[in-house]
């Protein structure tokens, strides 16, 4: 599609936030039903009963993010001074796990949003771990909680 070329015809859904400026790019954001845990190896990281699961369409279909209350991060992480910007999502700082017990430093092991946009205000604060590093257990309402 060229740049003169119109904006195809898109139908919004009521339950998705979308980019203003380029409303293909969206996410549409649901509580996670019981309890998510995130563990690195055997030590438990966070352990949540009101995380929020991300989908988001960009340039491609992202995979879900997990995002949960900084509440409920049991691990003790260190902010690194990396810092990137997401158009639907705002500011994104990143997270380090220092050393212990024998276990190595992860660098950015984690994220949060430190300033969304009013549209994406409900990630505020929240921490997404990288699948790469952690393991993410869901378990259903009643079960494991």
């Amino acid at each position: 599609m060229s740049a003169s070329s119109p904006q195809p015809r898109i139908t919004l859904s009521p339950h998705t936030i979308h980019n203003p400026a380029e409303p293909r790019h969206f996410m549409r954001v649901r509580p996670v039903p019981g309890t998510v845990r995130v563990r690195f190896g055997d030590r438990l990281l966070a352990s949540s009963a009101a995380a929020l699961r991300v989908i988001e369409v960009g340039k491609d279909v992202h995979h879900p993010a997990i995002y949960l209350p900084p509440a409920d991060i049991v691990a003790k992480l260190a902010r690194n001074t990396h810092e990137t910007h997401c158009p639907l999502k705002g500011r994104a700082g990143y997270f380090d796990l220092p050393a212990s017990a024998g276990q190595p430093a992860i660098t950015s092991i984690a994220w949060t949003y430190i300033e969304p946009p009013a549209f994406s205000a409900e990630l505020a604060g929240l921490v997404s771990f990288y699948p790469r590093h952690v393991v993410i257990e869901e378990h259903p309402a009643g079960e494991g909680d």
